[in-house]
């Protein structure tokens, strides 16, 4: 799997392409561990590039967001392919996680609103 991480405000943004198993959700925990000992503890994953997922991939995102909420931030999942976010429906992870059609509208959840 190919993790690209890049900042947008107060937002890390990690893309993710390929597998999330059990080798590779190892791999995305500790960097998402490196991010939240730097203070990093907003955390969107663009899934766009998921092309297969498992339970141990399911598995690895329950214990990142678990270790987020323990440091009081939050995290998003964006572009998730009909199949994975049909998985995340199946096994009601999908009442558990904050699910978006796209980055735009993920990132535009972390605004404070504006009262008008």
């Amino acid at each position: 799997m190919e993790i690209k991480v890049r900042e947008k405000g107060p937002v890390t943004v990690i893309n993710l392409t390929g597998r999330l198993d059990l080798a590779t959700g190892a791999n995305l925990k500790e960097h998402v561990k490196d991010l939240l000992e730097k203070d990093r503890s907003n955390i969107h994953l663009n899934m766009k590039g998921i092309d297969f997922i498992n339970s141990s991939g399911l598995g690895a995102l329950v214990s990142i967001m678990k270790e987020i909420r323990l440091r009081k931030g939050r995290m998003t999942l964006s572009d998730l392919a009909n199949y994975v976010q049909e998985i995340f429906e199946i096994t009601q992870l999908s009442h558990i996680f904050e699910l978006f059609t796209s980055e735009e509208e993920a990132l535009g959840s972390y605004q404070p609103a504006s009262t008008h």
